[in-house]
C-alpha cells in the first residue's frame, strides 16, 4: 500500500497506472526470479552434485514457494495476530519469494493488495469517529455532577 498513498481511498490520481505498475512490475520480477533460479539449478547440474540433492533444491523452492503465496495472500485480507509464527516464517517467505510475487501479481489484478483490509479499517475509523463525534451534544460544564455513593 505504499506505493499507492492515498489513491486507492478514492481511486484517483493515478490509480489504475499504478496499479497496472505493480502488477507489470511484480510479474516480471517473478519471471526473472524463476530465470535466476534456473541458472542455479543448472549450476548444480555443472557441479555435478547427484539427483538427490538436485530434486531436493527443486522440491524446496516449490514448498518454500507455495507457503509464501498462501502467507502472502492472506496478509492482504487480514492482520495478522501480534502473537502468530509469522516471525520465524520470514526466512520461508524470503526462500519462497516467487511464491510472494505471484500472489502479489494476482491481487493486483482486483485490488491494490491489501486496499479490502486498509478499507475496512478506515471505514471503521471513520464510523468510530462520526459516532465518536456525533454523542458530543451541549455543554459539558453544564451537566449535572455525578452522584457519590
Amino acid at each position: 500500500m505504499k506505493f499507492f498513498g492515498t489513491t486507492w481511498v478514492d481511486h484517483d490520481g493515478g490509480y489504475a497506472a499504478r496499479r497496472a505498475g505493480v502488477a507489470v512490475g511484480s510479474l516480471l520480477g517473478a519471471v526473472a526470479s524463476a530465470y535466476l533460479l534456473r541458472f542455479a539449478y543448472e549450476g548444480l547440474e555443472i557441479g555435478n552434485v547427484g539427483p538427490f540433492l538436485s530434486i531436493s533444491v527443486v522440491i524446496l523452492f516449490a514448498i518454500a514457494s507455495s507457503i509464501a503465496f498462501v502467507k502472502t495472500w492472506d496478509s492482504f485480507s487480514r492482520r495478522a495476530a501480534p502473537s502468530s509464527d509469522e516471525a520465524a516464517l520470514k526466512g520461508l517467505k524470503a526462500i519462497g519469494f516467487i511464491g510472494s510475487l505471484i500472489a502479489y501479481f494476482l491481487r493486483s489484478l482486483f485490488e491494490a493488495p491489501g486496499e479490502k483490509l486498509h478499507r475496512a479499517e478506515y471505514e471503521r475509523a471513520v464510523a468510530e469517529f462520526d459516532r465518536r463525534r456525533s454523542s458530543r451534544t451541549g455543554n459539558p460544564a453544564a451537566r449535572r455532577p455525578k452522584r457519590r455513593k
